[in-house]
């Protein structure tokens, strides 16, 4: 894991030690300025996305499982499926995480995470077979985009 990638952890698990329950959290000026500092305009981006409640977290019931399905920005407002820490969907993720290394992120896991840290999301409960089916045909949509 770079150093890049430990510091951003550290924020995040700072943001979420000290969550309540009960409230939405304010970030600390210095939490934002790391933020910024490490992600740039994909976190200008992530807020935007969370300020309009465009983060879905869909969770499985009973194990708690759960996966993401964040509203991206064009004006088609396509939704794209993710894990905040491992995986998105989008273009992006492919181009500029997975292939060119040049982002630690995209912005629809940076929505994502924010969105889990602060409590922001809405948040959506299914049983686990039905996650499990949704995994399934995300899967299957991938397979089919790689073999064109």
């Amino acid at each position: 894991m770079s150093a890049s990638s430990l510091v951003a952890e550290s924020v995040w698990r700072s943001i979420e030690s000290t969550r309540s329950e009960l409230i939405l959290l304010t970030v600390t000026d210095e939490q934002l300025s790391i933020l910024h500092f490490l992600f740039g305009k994909n976190f200008e981006r992530a807020t935007r996305i969370v300020d309009q409640r465009g983060v879905k977290r869909i969770s499985g019931e009973p194990s708690k499982r759960s996966i993401f399905q964040v509203v991206g920005e064009s004006r088609r407002k396509e939704e794209y499926f993710c894990f905040a820490e491992h995986y998105c969907a989008c273009y992006s993720f492919f181009y500029d995480i997975v292939n060119k290394g040049e982002q630690l992120c995209c912005k629809h896991q940076l929505a994502a995470r924010l969105a889990a840290a602060l409590g922001a999301g809405v948040e959506v409960k299914v049983s686990d077979e039905q996650l499990a089916q949704l995994l399934v045909k995300l899967q299957l949509l991938g397979m089919e985009a790689y073999s064109q």
